[in-house]
Order: structure tokens, then C-alpha cells, then sequence
């Protein structure tokens, strides 16, 4: 089964994301868009892993339980890897909670680790994927609509509150992946 661990995002903040899509979907860019109830933040993509891989990292989330305690996420930034100029994937990160997400993101990627999971090569970068490039059509126009787009100032959905990190299985069909909870973690509440 394919898998991966995340940050679940409330309602609210998935309805302000579902908006920034929707007016970068004006400069009509072939772009492929994570469709707004899917939308997450990415501690650790697994891939595929068995059923005794599975039972593991289960184990490994509930001792993540309590460890980390509640912190709050503000979405300050819109942005592109590997760069605005020349975007593949479109993303809005944090600005407070940076560092608790990075610190969570380490502490998954240590204990996964010594269980066999193998480390990413690249950094951990905290961010909220929006879309993905699949061509280069009208790609000036989505640069330009992404250096112009602001994130409202009193929007609600900017901040929200982490309370728990969820195990997903993702299942690809035709309209894109369907994920099903497998497993989640309360952080610590002081």
C-alpha cells in the first residue's frame, strides 16, 4: 500500500487554499491541482510499504503521542520548487510553526530510521503542495499570477492550530488519489 505522514489541515484553511487555486487556475496554465479536501502537509511521503512495515510505523506514531506538544501553523508565503521563475510545484509554506514542523518532520525521520525506513536525500522543506506543472502551457502566466498573488491579511485559514499527525494510505484512481486514515497521533497538550 502507498503511503505517507502528514499534518491534516482544518476546513477553513483547506477553503482559503481551494481560493489562491482557484485564481491561479484563471492564468490557465496546465497545471494538475490537489483537489481541496486532499490537501495536506507532507512530513514524510513512505511509498509502499507491507503489512509489517505498517504495524511498525503504527507503533512508532503512538509513541510520537504526547511528545511534541500542540503548536500553531501560519501560512505566510506562496511559492515554487525549485523556483518562481521556473515552477514544477506549486506550494504555500508557513511562516510560524516552521520550526515545529521541522522539528516533528526529524523526530519522524529518525525514529522511521531506525526501523528500517530510509532517510530523504534532500532537506525537509515545509510546505502545502497546490498543484504540479504537467506542461509548459501559458507557464508566463502562471509566473506572473504567482509573483502578483497576495495571501489576505485577515483571512481566516491563515492560522491553525496542530493538534495530531495522521499515517494516509493513498489508492490512485482516474480522478485523482483517494486517501483513507490509517493511523494518528495526538500531540501534547501542556
Amino acid at each position: 500500500m502507498r503511503t505517507f505522514i502528514a499534518i491534516p489541515l482544518p476546513k477553513e484553511t483547506k477553503d482559503l487554499l481551494s481560493k489562491l487555486q482557484n485564481q491561479l487556475k484563471s492564468c490557465g496554465a496546465d497545471v494538475k491541482w490537489v483537489q481541496p479536501q486532499n490537501i495536506h502537509l507532507t512530513l514524510k511521503f513512505l511509498g509502499e510499504i507491507n503489512e509489517e512495515e505498517l504495524n511498525k510505523i503504527s507503533l512508532v506514531l503512538e509513541e510520537m503521542d504526547n511528545k511534541i506538544s500542540v503548536f500553531t501553523v501560519s501560512i505566510d508565503s506562496i511559492g515554487a520548487f525549485p523556483r518562481i521563475n521556473s515552477p514544477r510545484v506549486i506550494w504555500v509554506g508557513p511562516g510560524s510553526g516552521d520550526n515545529e514542523i521541522k522539528i516533528l518532520a526529524k523526530e519522524l525521520e529518525e525514529r522511521l530510521n531506525e526501523i528500517g525506513i530510509s532517510r530523504e536525500e534532500k532537506p525537509f522543506s515545509s510546505h502545502i503542495t497546490l498543484g504540479r506543472m504537467r506542461s509548459g502551457l501559458k507557464i508566463d502566466k502562471l509566473i506572473n499570477g504567482l509573483k502578483e498573488l497576495t495571501l489576505p491579511q485577515q483571512a481566516g485559514g491563515r492560522e491553525f492550530p496542530v493538534h495530531k499527525i495522521t499515517l494516509f494510505k493513498s489508492t490512485l484512481t482516474p480522478k485523482g488519489p483517494d486517501y483513507e486514515i490509517l493511523k494518528e497521533a495526538n500531540l501534547k497538550t501542556d
